[in-house]
């Protein structure tokens, strides 16, 4: 079967499952989009590592990508190879010593690997014919924006734009040690906004 590459195109809080996130995956070449509900451990492992932070301890995904460098295991692609009953299923390729070997993992795991070795993700037609979502000519082919609950949105949006560039700074610090990277990435981007 041939494969299909795939590329992330959008996280956001899934409307649907309390506590889910929607990772949104595009084909490279083409206007279609694969949807992958992730739990919020993940949708947070998969965001930092694609934001460029640095938490304070390694996360678990971390953790993994040492270990493997260590003993010299490269990861070369992850593989979205099966759908059953809603749930996709995944593998890694990884190298080590010259010798290939696939290993079974969760998709959101192995998205959230794939994204520390930089590492291209893949798909197959028959995946992608059944599950994806195809986009009409014209519509919008930007990421989805992030969404949250109406509660939550209310308080962090209009804390944010009440404080000054400063205090945006201390906090933004404050929510890397303290491991709150979804607060650090809106505290960012509300400077970068305001900066640039």
């Amino acid at each position: 079967m041939e494969k299909v590459k795939l590329e992330i195109v959008g996280l956001s809080y899934s409307q649907t499952q309390s506590g889910a996130y929607a990772l949104v995956l595009s084909e490279v070449e083409g206007n279609r989009r694969l949807p992958i509900i992730i739990g919020g451990f993940e949708a947070q492992a998969i965001a930092i590592e694609l934001e460029n932070m640095t938490p304070t301890r390694p996360l678990t995904h971390d953790l993994f990508k040492n270990f493997a460098l260590e003993f010299e295991i490269k990861i070369k692609e992850v593989i979205i190879y099966n759908l059953v009953e809603g749930i996709f299923y995944s593998k890694l390729i990884c190298e080590q010593n010259g010798v290939e070997k696939e290993v079974d993992a969760r998709t959101s795991d192995a998205i959230a690997l794939g994204v520390r070795f930089k590492c291209p993700v893949y798909t197959y037609e028959t995946i992608l014919g059944s599950a994806g979502i195809k986009l009409e000519d014209g519509e919008d082919l930007e990421p989805p924006v992030e969404a949250e609950p109406a509660e939550k949105k209310e308080t962090n949006k209009g804390d944010l734009s009440k404080l000054t560039i400063k205090e945006l700074e201390a906090q933004l610090e404050g929510a890397v040690e303290n491991e709150d990277y979804e607060l650090a990435s809106k505290l960012r981007d509300e400077i970068n906004r305001r900066t640039s």
